[in-house]
């Protein structure tokens, strides 16, 4: 039985079954805010990049926030497999503390992000020529931009409360702020359904950036005043762009590439509550979205997907949490090969299914 789900959207759905997909029809990749989820994608991206199959006939882009962001950081280094590797172990074996305090976890996110992102392979990473890198973050308004935890935590609250009546309240609370690289901003920031601000990457903000993209509200201190960009406070971009929210391709005939933890598809991060809050068909059109069974998760240390929940649960053994955080890696290894072998083979005809 195969460990992969295969869904895709109206066009894409019809492109798989009518014989003509391959990669090269891949023009963007998409990595959401998964925290610790990302680590069971760790195998499909690498097999993904050590192929050498995606951005032969035009640059991907390689969307993403928060975790998604740190991962195709990695993609882009003179020595991708170095690179992700080290992202690995330095994320998984992180020490956390009980009293931690959110400028100390600040502090810890950025040692890990100095290990695996070289100085002076960034100049390198910026004039990539096969991946071109989009990283979404939020510019914090006064509320949500403050240090002290109870005003941020009614910041956010309200927040919340105000995006079950209208998800667009949400830029009262802050600012979408995308950070990326190559000769001209992404398609997707120049459409008029667009709100936000775009902000070229450079070796002076790079770091930043993917710092702040994954700097959790409340639990993590904002990264304030990125090079570059407009003044203020940072935070993690899975505030409006925590899975899907744009469409990310130019053309009708080309595809989104989405690996997911779930089958559940959610826009921003206050929508994780909101069940029936979806993206539109139209941004799901061109989407190809590959997530693992339930089968495959019921197998995994304590039957999940590893997530933030983990740090705390596992506080005073860490090394437990360890453990299951690299057995999900191992037993996820194999995703990437599944893929190809289903793309190759022409049997992804046969297993895709409807986005529904």
């Amino acid at each position: 039985m195969s460990s992969l789900q295969i869904r895709a959207g109206r066009s894409a759905l019809a492109l798989i079954r009518d014989g003509g997909f391959s990669l090269d029809a891949v023009r963007a990749y998409y990595g959401p805010a998964s925290g610790p989820r990302w680590l069971i994608v760790s195998g499909f991206d690498r097999t993904l990049f050590s192929s050498g199959l995606l951005g032969n006939q035009k640059p991907v882009l390689l969307a993403g926030s928060s975790a998604g962001a740190w991962r195709f950081a990695a993609w882009l280094q003179p020595e991708p497999e170095k690179s992700y590797s080290t992202l690995l172990e330095s994320y998984i074996t992180a020490p956390y503390r009980r009293t931690d305090s959110p400028q100390e976890i600040l502090k810890t996110l950025g040692g890990i992000i100095n290990t695996y992102l070289e100085r002076d392979a960034v100049s390198f990473a910026l004039a990539n020529k096969r991946y071109r890198l989009a990283v979404a973050t939020m510019r914090c308004r006064p509320l949500t931009a403050s240090a002290r935890p109870w005003v941020q935590h009614a910041g956010f609250a309200l927040s919340y409360l105000l995006n079950i009546a209208n998800p667009a309240t949400l830029h009262a609370f802050g600012e979408r702020v995308i950070f990326y690289n190559g000769p001209k901003p992404p398609s997707f920031c120049l459409r008029s359904e667009f709100k936000g601000t775009f902000i070229k990457l450079s070796a002076t903000n790079f770091r930043a950036a993917i710092l702040a993209s994954g700097a959790i509200p409340v639990v993590v201190a904002g990264v304030r005043d990125i090079y570059g960009a407009p003044t203020g406070v940072y935070r993690d971009g899975g505030f409006f762009d925590y899975h899907l929210t744009h469409r990310y391709t130019e053309r009708e005939d080309e595809v989104t590439l989405f690996f997911n933890h779930q089958e559940r598809i959610i826009p921003g991060w206050m929508d994780k509550k909101r069940l029936k809050r979806k993206p539109s068909e139209e941004i799901l059109d061109n989407v190809l979205m590959v997530y693992p069974s339930e089968t495959f998760v019921q197998g995994l240390p304590d039957g999940k997907v590893p997530d933030r929940d983990d740090i705390t649960a596992f506080i005073d053994d860490p090394e437990a949490r360890i453990r299951n955080w690299w057995q999900a890696v191992r037993q996820s290894a194999h995703f990437g090969e599944e893929f190809l072998e289903l793309v190759e083979s022409g049997r992804i005809r046969q297993v895709v299914e409807p986005i529904t």
